[in-house]
């Protein structure tokens, strides 16, 4: 016999599929329209709902347009709790990105329909970048417990998390950036692997040729 769901799960439900309906106005009127030419009143009505229900979701038309992408720092952070306790921190923060970016149920940046265009809008836009960094902050913020707890040590004595986390957060964002100024929505996966291989060697750079000395060159000198 199936029973009825209870109220605080109805409500629940009815909760997120709301904040998913402004999320999605959202990123359509932006998208579309321009940053600055979207009002969070007119987020609201293609919602249809009204300013004040807005406000109960989201502090600023920015965070309205990146509620996904604050979605995802969560799943990449959930793919870090379930992976094996025995890998090495930074092994398992790249391989919980690498989870997220073939989940199919995840919908990760470069198969989810105009993710790649709102992360470009997000390079140019002052508001929406910072916007964005918090939401990255926050994201790295709970890797940082994760991975203290994973390590079983302190992160306010033992700088080994934070260094983890720095370090793959930070492979994860060249990625990110060279993914959106390359122009190649396909080649998000092949730059998060190049960027987190660049982690485990070092980069040298091969000298062009004899280096020129400005002291000694038009004194007359042999």
């Amino acid at each position: 016999m199936n029973r009825e769901p209870k109220a605080p799960e109805r409500r629940s439900r009815k909760a997120r599929r709301t904040r998913d309906t402004l999320a999605q106005a959202a990123i359509e009127l932006v998208l579309d329209r321009g940053l600055r030419d979207v009002t969070v009143e007119e987020i609201a009505e293609r919602a249809d709902v009204d300013r004040r229900t807005f406000s109960r979701y989201f502090t600023s038309k920015e965070a309205a347009v990146l509620d996904s992408v604050r979605g995802d720092g969560d799943r990449i952070n959930d793919a870090l709790r379930a992976r094996p306790a025995g890998e090495p921190p930074l092994t398992a923060y790249r391989r919980a990105v690498l989870d997220w970016l073939a989940d199919p149920g995840a919908e990760a940046w470069h198969r989810r329909p105009r993710i790649f265009e709102l992360l470009v809008l997000a390079e140019r836009e002052p508001t929406l970048y910072a916007a964005f960094h918090h939401i990255r902050v926050d994201a790295q913020e709970d890797s940082l417990v994760i991975v203290a707890d994973r390590l079983g040590v302190d992160p306010r004595q033992d700088i080994r998390p934070a260094v983890t986390v720095a370090a793959g957060a930070g492979a994860l964002l060249a990625a990110q950036a060279a993914w959106v100024r390359g122009g190649r929505p396909d080649e998000l996966p092949r730059l998060v692997e190049l960027a987190f291989d660049a982690l485990s060697g070092e980069l040298v750079q091969e000298p062009a040729g004899p280096v020129s000395h400005s002291t000694t060159e038009g004194n007359g000198t042999s």
